[in-house]
């Protein structure tokens, strides 16, 4: 999927493009190309001059060639967008290049993205950009903004992340933990243990995108200050996600407790029960060892009283460790 995006009385409209042709009607400042195809590839390097890379989306490829300038002046930027899915949350590769010298264009310059799917930020800058007039004004601007919805769209994710904890931390705290409920609530935990993680990645390389923007002296005097305070947004977040660390390392511990709590009390009963069951045993074993025949034809009163002897040896046990509250 082919869309441009111009500006027009200062606001982002959104054109999706299906022929070559369409490309001359209008003045972009950004092209997203979402999932390309090779003919569209083709259409953006024949009327921009633009060839994408094969290896733009790849996972592994090196750190250190993530961000890099051209000698043309191109200004490439490989950065991961986090998508907090409920079921399966993630992060999606986005290629940037930033084309700023092709003479050829109309415009000052033209931001190009290439990913494999929608991803959340975009959504929300478009949204932003259709209803408020004035907060976009060039290609850099566009990609500056992106960064800046990204590191808003974590923050809202951390936020959720504490709506959930908190519910976690009700079931926890409020003592009685089942085995099936500390099951439940392991899983949960793990799941925003993992999305807390892929948020302190997805600030850690937003971090870097935007301190190489800041470096490569693309920005002016005022997007500079922006790309500042973005920064400081970024480190802001960085303190809640430790916080989060904690919090979730607390939960793990005290469900982790309250699991071998339950252990110990099913310990305990087989523990108390041997113990009572000692003395019976001892009982049987001298009274069936001291008749030279059958018991009850030299004492006919030996069973019951040896079964009540018995008896009265378990009762006494279990009446001392219920008085010491070991039975609760």
């Amino acid at each position: 999927m082919l869309n441009i995006f111009s500006l027009a009385n200062g606001r982002l409209f959104q054109e999706e493009i299906e022929s070559l042709e369409e490309l001359s009607e209008f003045n972009p400042i950004w092209v997203d190309l979402e999932s390309p195809s090779a003919e569209e590839k083709r259409w953006v390097k024949q009327y921009y001059g633009l060839s994408i890379p094969d290896d733009a989306m790849d996972e592994d490829i090196e750190e250190s060639a993530r961000f890099y300038e051209e000698d043309n002046g191109d200004l490439h930027i490989r950065s991961d967008f986090l998508i907090a899915d409920e079921d399966e949350p993630r992060t999606v590769r986005v290629a940037f290049i930033l084309n700023q010298h092709n003479t050829e264009l109309k415009s000052r310059g033209v931001l190009f993205s290439i990913h494999d799917e929608d991803v959340p930020v975009f959504r929300l800058l478009r949204m932003r950009a259709r209803r408020a007039p004035g907060l976009i004004e060039d290609a850099k601007e566009v990609l500056l903004k992106l960064f800046d919805a990204d590191a808003e769209y974590s923050a809202d994710t951390l936020e959720n992340i504490y709506d959930k904890l908190e519910n976690v931390s009700k079931q926890v705290l409020a003592g009685d933990v089942t085995d099936a409920l500390a099951g439940e609530v392991l899983g949960a935990i793990a799941h925003q243990e993992d999305l807390n993680g892929r948020i302190r990645r997805n600030v850690m390389d937003t971090r870097r995108a935007v301190s190489f923007m800041m470096r490569s002296k693309m920005l002016t005097g005022e997007q500079f200050e922006d790309a500042r305070q973005l920064l400081r947004d970024i480190d802001s977040l960085d303190s809640h996600t430790a916080f989060l660390f904690d919090k979730i390392n607390f939960l793990m511990d005290a469900t982790v407790g309250f699991i071998n709590i339950n252990q110990n009390k099913i310990i305990k009963i087989f523990s108390v029960a041997s113990v009572a069951l000692l003395p019976p045993t001892l009982i049987a074993s001298i009274y069936g060892m001291n008749f030279k025949f059958m018991p009850e034809l030299d004492w006919q009163s030996g069973y019951p009283f040896a079964l009540g002897l018995m008896l009265a040896s378990a009762l006494v046990p279990m009446w001392y460790f219920r008085k010491r509250g070991w039975l609760k």
